[in-house]
C-alpha cells in the first residue's frame, strides 16, 4: 500500500493526474477491504434519469451523495443538491441540482468504503500539511452513460473542465457495448497532455484539479441492437 501510494503520488506531483490500471487499484483497495464487487456494480442498474441536461439529453442516469471525511472516519452528510457555478459548467451550472440520492446499501457497502478510505489517504498524501483540512467535503456520483441506436452518449457534455474542487477520482465500473470514451488531461493552457481509456472494472484517473482539465469523448454502441453503456463512479474531495 505504501508502495502504491508513493508511486501514484509521485506521477500526479509530476504530471498533475495518474491513470491507474484496474489490478494496481485491485491491489490497493483489497488491501483496504474491498469485496462483493458485483453486488456494488450491479447498483449501476438502479439509477435514475439526469433530468437536468441542458442539451435535452435523457442519456445519462445516475445518482448522488455527499460525505465528511476526517480522521475519525467517513460520515455520509443529509441528502443535499449538487452545485457547480458556471465558472466551471457552463452547460449545466448555476443551479442546485437534486438527484436521487446513493441507497444505504452502496453507501455502507464494504467495496465503496474501501474505495473512499484509500482515495482519502491518497489525497490527505498529497496535500501539503500547511493546508490539508482537518475535514474533506465528498461528493460522490453513480453515473451509467447510455448510448442508443443513432445517439451517442456524451460522458462530459460541458467539454474540457474542471470541477472547482481539490480531487477527483473517476473509476470505471463497467463498460457494455460501447466503442470510445477515451479521456484527455490538459494543462491550465489547454495544452494536451495525455490521454487513455478506462476499460476494466476498477480502471482508474486521479486528477488534480487545480493543474489540470479533464474531458472524455462521446461513446456509441457496438452493436446498436443491444444495450450500450458506460458506467463510473466519481468521486470529487474539496476542502470543508
Amino acid at each position: 500500500m505504501t508502495d502504491f501510494f508513493a508511486a501514484i503520488a509521485d506521477t500526479i506531483g509530476r504530471d498533475g493526474f495518474a491513470f491507474v490500471r484496474a489490478p494496481e487499484m485491485h491491489a490497493a483497495l483489497e488491501a483496504a477491504g474491498l469485496c462483493d464487487w458485483g453486488s456494488f456494480a450491479a447498483s449501476w442498474d438502479d439509477l435514475g434519469i439526469d433530468t437536468y441536461m441542458a442539451d435535452g439529453g435523457r442519456y445519462r442516469r445516475r445518482r448522488f451523495a455527499a460525505f465528511r471525511a476526517s480522521s475519525a472516519g467517513i460520515v455520509r452528510k443529509p441528502h443535499q443538491p449538487h452545485y457547480q457555478s458556471r465558472d466551471y459548467n457552463q452547460l449545466n451550472g448555476g443551479i442546485e441540482r437534486w438527484f436521487e440520492p446513493v441507497s444505504d446499501v452502496v453507501a455502507h457497502h464494504p467495496a465503496l468504503n474501501a474505495i473512499l478510505r484509500t482515495s482519502q489517504a491518497l489525497f490527505d498524501r498529497m496535500t501539503p500539511a500547511a493546508v490539508r483540512p482537518a475535514a474533506w467535503h465528498l461528493e460522490l456520483h453513480q453515473f451509467r452513460i447510455e448510448a442508443r441506436p443513432g445517439e451517442a452518449g456524451r460522458p462530459t457534455p460541458e467539454g474540457m473542465h474542471r470541477d472547482g474542487v481539490d480531487w477527483v477520482l473517476v473509476l470505471m465500473v463497467r463498460r457494455e457495448n460501447i466503442a470510445s470514451g477515451e479521456t484527455t488531461i490538459y494543462d491550465l493552457v489547454k495544452c494536451p497532455l495525455g490521454s487513455f481509456t478506462l476499460t476494466a472494472p476498477l480502471d482508474s484517473a486521479l486528477v488534480d484539479d487545480s493543474r489540470v482539465y479533464h474531458g472524455v469523448t462521446a461513446v456509441t454502441a457496438i452493436d446498436p441492437r443491444l444495450p450500450a453503456y458506460r458506467d463510473v463512479l466519481v468521486v470529487t474531495f474539496r476542502r470543508e
